[in-house]
């Protein structure tokens, strides 16, 4: 028989509690900016910057790309089709920028409606949810965890329904990073600490090894809901999704859990802790941009580095050495969102 925890036994009833926790929608101008001028001018250099393009939850328009390279334009890789915007300068350019902007409308996602009865499906239709990653397995350790929290589970949504809260039992935060995480899941499983990334890859891999098709989805927050022009540079942010027969993909944050749950000093069993575990489940804010999904990329143009291990921060090489894209003043680059009340 399955553990029943209080989180479970409180079930989803916390629906209205969306209107108190996020915007129905947030719109605005998102401009990101690079300057590559201070680096080496021996070689030529690449700069490839994730692309946002609209869907049910997001509207993305008037696109510009400005600057003063040779030769710009936007690609798509081979495996994820995830648009990209490449630039390139020649060798000996000394002045290298670009502008990238977009007008995104943002939708609050909410997906509460889920069915009970699941139809029968085809997990070879989504194997590339269910496959490993360089850094996300699904073998071994991984799927004896996996097993062990899912015991007793018959269906899709018992076993995600475990895994997540799991995860949410398991896992904490790591305040002390500023990064968003390798995504790690052996090295993690030892600590049970790290950020969006790290997190979402330990119940990726365990939705995996279990049998529940899912991935990771790669953004950037919008700034608080506060209304304010707000510097976004730092403000990159990863969530999940799990496929649910008969109804589509679901979106899941339990790092923006026990984020709240940190930044609040709240005890897992607090009525706030609850609310948010529960919204977090099948509901995020308006307050993020989608750029996609996917793990060890081969990006087009293609770099001359190994695979990205994902594609949400952007992307240099100069004369074919990678640049720290951990570090926005070394890689000198800046996003700023303006909301539409501001402009």
């Amino acid at each position: 028989m399955k553990k029943i925890s209080i989180f479970v036994t409180l079930g989803f009833l916390c629906v209205l509690f969306q209107q108190a926790l996020a915007l129905d929608t947030v719109s605005g101008v998102v401009n990101m900016s690079f300057d590559l001028s201070s680096h080496p001018v021996g070689g030529k250099t690449c700069l490839w910057v994730p692309y946002p393009v609209s869907g049910p939850y997001q509207e993305i328009t008037a696109v510009e790309i400005k600057g003063d390279f040779h030769h710009s334009a936007v690609y798509t890789d081979r495996k994820y089709r995830r648009p990209i915007v490449y630039a390139q300068w020649k060798q000996g350019t000394t002045a290298r920028h670009l502008e990238f902007s977009f007008y995104v409308k943002r939708l609050e996602r909410v997906e509460k409606d889920i069915p009970v009865q699941e139809p029968c499906w085809n997990p070879g239709d989504y194997s590339r949810f269910l496959e490993p990653a360089r850094l996300v397995p699904t073998d071994g350790k991984i799927r004896e965890l996996a097993l062990e929290i899912t015991e007793g589970c018959t269906t899709v949504r018992e076993k995600i329904s475990a895994i997540y809260e799991w995860t949410v039992k398991n896992m904490k935060r790591k305040p002390e990073s500023k990064y968003c995480g390798d995504g790690d899941v052996i090295q993690l499983l030892k600590e049970r600490r790290g950020n969006c990334v790290d997190i979402h890859s330990v119940m990726v891999a365990l939705a995996r090894a279990a049998g529940v098709p899912a991935r990771e989805v790669f953004g950037i927050r919008l700034g608080k809901m506060n209304g304010k022009i707000s510097d976004i540079t730092k403000w990159e942010h990863c969530w999940a999704e799990y496929f649910q027969p008969g109804y589509g993909w679901v979106v899941l944050d339990p790092a923006d859990v026990l984020k709240k749950m940190l930044v609040e000093k709240l005890q897992p069993s607090s009525e706030k802790a609850i609310k948010y575990y529960n919204y977090f489940f099948g509901a995020v804010d308006p307050l993020r941009v989608r750029f996609g999904t996917g793990r060890d990329i081969v990006l087009n143009p293609r770099q001359t580095g190994h695979p990205l291990n994902y594609l949400m921060y952007p992307y240099a090489e100069v004369d074919g050495k990678p640049l720290d894209f951990k570090n926005a003043r070394e890689f000198k680059y800046r996003f700023i969102f303006t909301p539409d009340n501001q402009k």
